[in-house]
């Protein structure tokens, strides 16, 4: 399994980016986010998702890790084929499209080219609750609104304490997001001690 290239960026198009390293240049499929995010960079990493088929063996690269989950979820839906979320992660940011899901913007969705009504249904009622889970929304609170940004390191080692004692994914990330907004200083053990007085 590849889990990223890191390179020199030879070639970029908004659909493709081509990395040299090690002597080999890499075609990788991506989005329009993507492509806004490494433009104009010589040296670049992108994470990768790869689709092997029996007719093709296809790499999708990603300038975050948030994206690829993103991209990794989407395509679970029924329906969602691997262009479709390259299509949606090219319409939309990730955190746009997460704001759309949590808040059932099924509109905002069906904006995308090739997404009908069912299929933004479908999007909405599967990822709903493994965005929260997954850690993918982090900017998105309860309400839907977009907030301040957080410590991304203290709050991954809060969640992963909690989840290491035993608390379920969804509750934490939400208790832990709270926390850090209100009180973004906070250093992980502190974050801790809180989110055990507030999960219920």
């Amino acid at each position: 399994m590849i889990e990223y290239i890191k390179g020199e960026l030879t070639d970029l198009t908004p659909a493709l980016a081509t990395i040299e390293t090690g002597g080999v240049g890499y075609g990788l499929n991506i989005s329009l986010n993507t492509y806004t995010a490494i433009q104009g960079k010589k040296e670049v990493r992108l994470y990768v998702y790869e689709s092997i088929r029996e007719d093709a063996y296809v790499l999708y690269g990603f300038a975050g890790k948030k994206e690829r989950e993103m991209f990794e979820l989407l395509i679970t839906v029924s329906g969602v084929g691997t262009n479709t979320a390259r299509m949606m992660l090219s319409g939309m940011s990730v955190s746009e499209l997460c704001n759309a899901i949590s808040t059932g913007n099924a509109r905002l969705i069906q904006g995308i080219k090739g997404i009908g009504k069912m299929t933004a249904q479908r999007i909405i009622v599967d990822l709903k609750e493994k965005i929260v889970a997954l850690g993918i929304a982090d900017e998105i609170p309860a309400g839907g609104q977009m907030s301040a940004p957080v410590n991304n390191q203290v709050k991954d080692e809060a969640i992963s304490a909690l989840t290491m004692l035993g608390f379920s994914p969804a509750p934490t990330q939400k208790v832990v997001l709270q926390i850090l907004q209100q009180q973004p200083d906070l250093a992980v053990e502190q974050v801790v001690k809180l989110a055990l007085k507030q999960i219920k």
